[in-house]
């Protein structure tokens, strides 16, 4: 699974529910997110349009633009995804970014135009909501494989699919949940949803995906992401258009020393 959530799969193959029969559930729901980040590798980098939604508790709606651009890293290194803002207004030229590690604490930037300045974000505030969404910082950077231990829960309905249950529980510190519920549909190894559990074991939040479409005959992505926050009551939806992949991105371009220079 991708930063920001656009996501997965590069191969065609379908692994059948047979290969992770008599596998115990640590190993069973490691094989199955393995199989998910295996389908998609190889896309190099891509960038998308993204608006966001913020909706209140009485259903009052405010807009944010924003563009997206990832470049995945082979292996353990992590990827590494960029935000800008270009509206509204006042948050126009924010940037943020985000350099996902294994087994430690991801690297985060935000550079503020009107300071003109770049500011690293702590690890004590990963769990800290961005940029007054119900998404928190932590849910935005990479969830590279390393990251989390793994349990199969089982097979589920979901909708019209049927959905692998794996619980993903993070090894990272600062952390604000105790564990992940991810429902993978069994036919494409998609995440269809994700239960956010809070450290003291409440279902905080879910977010759900929705539109999948494919693009360059491989890669699968959603149109919607929903995040519905139960304790507060608000909802986030980012609506995404305009993929595109092979942007030709380099590592300098996500570098912290070039953030005074994009646009």
């Amino acid at each position: 699974m991708k930063p920001f959530l656009p996501l997965l799969l590069a191969s065609l193959l379908v692994v059948p529910v047979s290969v992770f029969a008599g596998s115990d559930g640590a190993a069973r729901g490691l094989a199955i997110a393995q199989e998910s980040e295996r389908r998609d590798t190889g896309w190099r980098d891509s960038t998308v349009d993204v608006t966001m939604i913020l909706q209140d508790r009485r259903g009052q709606t405010r807009e944010r633009m924003l563009r997206l651009s990832m470049l995945e890293k082979p292996g353990n290194a992590g990827d590494k995804t960029l935000t800008i803002f270009d509206s509204p207004p006042d948050m126009a030229g924010t940037l943020f970014l985000s350099h996902a590690v294994v087994g430690n604490d991801d690297n985060l930037w935000l550079y503020l135009p009107s300071l003109k300045r770049v500011k690293r974000i702590s690890s004590s505030n990963k769990t800290g909501a961005f940029f007054g969404s119900e998404f928190a910082y932590e849910d935005i950077s990479a969830p590279e494989i390393g990251k989390f231990t793994y349990n199969y829960v089982g097979d589920k309905p979901c909708g019209r699919l049927t959905c692998f249950v794996v619980e993903r529980f993070p090894t990272y510190r600062n952390s604000g949940y105790s564990k992940l519920v991810t429902w993978f549909d069994t036919a494409e190894y998609r995440p269809q949803r994700i239960d956010y559990v809070d450290r003291s074991g409440r279902a905080l939040k879910v977010l759900t995906f929705s539109g999948y479409k494919r693009y360059a005959g491989r890669y699968w992505r959603p149109q919607t992401l929903t995040m519905q926050n139960n304790k507060t009551g608000r909802t986030t939806i980012l609506r995404y258009g305009n993929y595109a992949f092979g942007r030709g991105l380099s590592d300098a371009y996500f570098s912290q020393g070039n953030l005074r220079n994009i646009q």
